[in-house]
């Protein structure tokens, strides 16, 4: 499985030649980064916000036979059961490795969604703060999921970013098994367990 980080929350997943783009955004509506203009097989959104909806985006194609079976957990955007920012979904995709986004998760899980969550081979998920769970919860809550390779998402980086959220070394310093890494990485059945930092493609 290759991941990219193309910027904020927007992945693209691509296995056996068949690519998914999660949670593209509407020009503009991310500080510091260039707009999304992209082709893919299938574009997920983790909910209706702009920096997260911008499913005309991208360019869906017919292509390979889908590899993985989708699953998706309701959550939600805050800590209120939706009533400051609304709802929330969780992606699960399962295929050769598997991989959750986590989309803008702003609660605790419950036992059973963690149950569903256990064991994942890679996590995508915010560490920012202020519009999602901030470094310290997003470090509990990956140490419980257990995936080997944990990859924070949401955060401002240098010239990029919402000012209000945090950096991402506010998550990394709580991690000692950090590497640095281009915008993208290969996951295996054999990667090491770890939290990758990779660089945001569409930085301006």
């Amino acid at each position: 499985m290759k991941i990219t980080y193309l910027a904020h929350s927007c992945f693209a997943v691509e296995e056996n030649g068949y690519k998914v783009v999660f949670d593209p955004y509407e020009p503009g509506s991310v500080p510091g980064c260039k707009d999304v203009d992209l082709t893919a097989n299938l574009v997920i959104a983790s909910h209706g916000h702009s920096d997260h909806n911008a499913v005309n985006r991208v360019k869906v194609v017919d292509g390979e036979e889908c590899p993985f079976a989708i699953s998706t957990i309701e959550s939600y955007h805050d800590e209120s059961k939706g009533s400051k920012r609304g709802r929330n979904n969780i992606t699960i995709l399962r295929g050769q490795v598997s991989l959750a986004h986590m989309g803008d998760i702003g609660c605790e899980l419950t036992d059973e969604q963690y149950k569903e969550l256990a064991g994942v081979d890679v996590l995508l998920i915010p560490v920012g703060g202020f519009f999602t769970i901030d470094a310290k919860t997003a470090k509990a809550m990956a140490d419980r999921i257990g995936a080997r390779v944990v990859i924070p998402m949401h955060y401002r980086g240098k010239g990029f970013g919402y000012p209000v959220i945090g950096p991402v070394t506010k998550f990394t310093k709580l991690c000692d098994d950090v590497k640095y890494y281009g915008d993208e990485i290969e996951v295996t059945s054999e990667t090491e367990k770890q939290t990758a930092v990779l660089e945001c493609r569409l930085h301006k």
